[in-house]
């Protein structure tokens, strides 16, 4: 057995509040070193202002968190130097040019790499004497991806990068950074609002509901326990459901929708009792999966953290 890797970046209890709504509800989080984490949740969740609390730009109301190993709370100069931030909207002085831009962004760093930011403006073939306010939202979103490497950090911390890019940039502006994450050792935590792009990236992701960290699993997994069924019914259906890990249901004419998480055997059984004509397991992709895990009925929906967890372990040991 190999030594367990560190966490790059935890949480316990972590607790944000605004005008007496709690925004982000004792938040437990582990991040291991070397992962790709998306943190994901629909407006309101909580995922801005727990980057924020990370980085320092917003105090907790009580919790704490580490960052590399240290307290967010006594970070060291040392430490944050290892430490990149990408803030949504990529806010930087807009009278500077890229040169300018670059030169005072170098001075705050003892470690810096020109070579990485030459190849990455002449990638997206930008001018260091063009002004950052004159930059499309594009281009800016690439500036800050270059400032944001050059220190070579061991923790990359992006909220929303691709918010408001076309189609295209964000394409380019992905590939760029799957490169970056190949680095060895790198850790990188992001949240977006497109869910293609964490599909492609993120090997894990935690999301955020109503303040409250309701999945924290590998990609794939929650991609893949995720399903809806089709149940069709000759006559009344059913509107009693004993069904477990069920996360939402929705009657649809003479059909029942059903999505649940880790179709197994007693699941099958419990749908089967209610005794449909047919029944069709549908599989998701991670933004269908997403969309409907987070328009379950709030108050009831089920914490799955745990549970996805064991039925991957279950399935692999089924599989040994």
């Amino acid at each position: 057995m190999g030594e367990k890797m560190a966490d790059a970046i935890t949480t316990e209890r972590l607790t944000k509040h605004y005008g007496g709504q709690r925004v982000v509800n004792s938040l437990d989080l582990r991040i291991p070193q070397g992962s790709v984490y998306g943190l994901l949740g629909r407006n309101g969740a909580g995922k801005s202002t727990t980057i924020k609390m990370l980085m320092g730009m917003v105090r907790p109301d009580s919790g704490s968190a580490t960052l590399l190993g240290e307290n967010i709370e006594s970070l060291s100069n040392a430490t944050r130097a290892r430490i990149a931030y990408l803030a949504e909207g990529h806010p930087l002085y807009g009278w500077m040019t890229i040169d300018e831009a670059v030169k005072f962004t170098r001075s705050f760093y003892p470690r810096w790499n020109d070579t990485l930011v030459d190849q990455i403006l002449d990638h997206f073939e930008l001018r260091r004497k063009q002004k950052f306010r004159r930059l499309s939202k594009g281009q800016q979103a690439q500036v800050s991806l270059a400032l944001a490497v050059a220190p070579d950090p061991e923790l990359l911390v992006l909220d929303d990068p691709t918010l408001g890019l076309d189609t295209v940039v964000r394409r380019d502006f992905l590939e760029s950074l799957i490169q970056i994450i190949q680095r060895q050792g790198r850790t990188i935590l992001f949240s977006s609002h497109i869910l293609g792009d964490v599909e492609r990236v993120a090997d894990r992701i935690g999301i955020m509901v109503n303040g409250v960290l309701r999945v924290d699993c590998r990609t794939e997994t929650f991609r893949e326990s995720i399903r809806k069924l089709v149940l069709d019914f000759a006559g009344r259906v059913p509107d009693t459901l004993s069904i477990p890990r069920l996360v939402s249901s929705r009657q649809v004419g003479s059909s029942l929708e059903l999505v649940v998480v880790g179709y197994d055997d007693a699941q099958r059984e419990a749908v089967e009792a209610l005794e449909p004509l047919s029944i069709e397991v549908l599989d998701l992709n991670l933004e269908d999966a997403f969309i409907e895990y987070t328009r379950g009925p709030r108050r009831s929906l089920p914490m799955f953290a745990t549970e996805l967890e064991n039925v991957e372990s279950a399935r692999d040991q089924g599989a040994a």
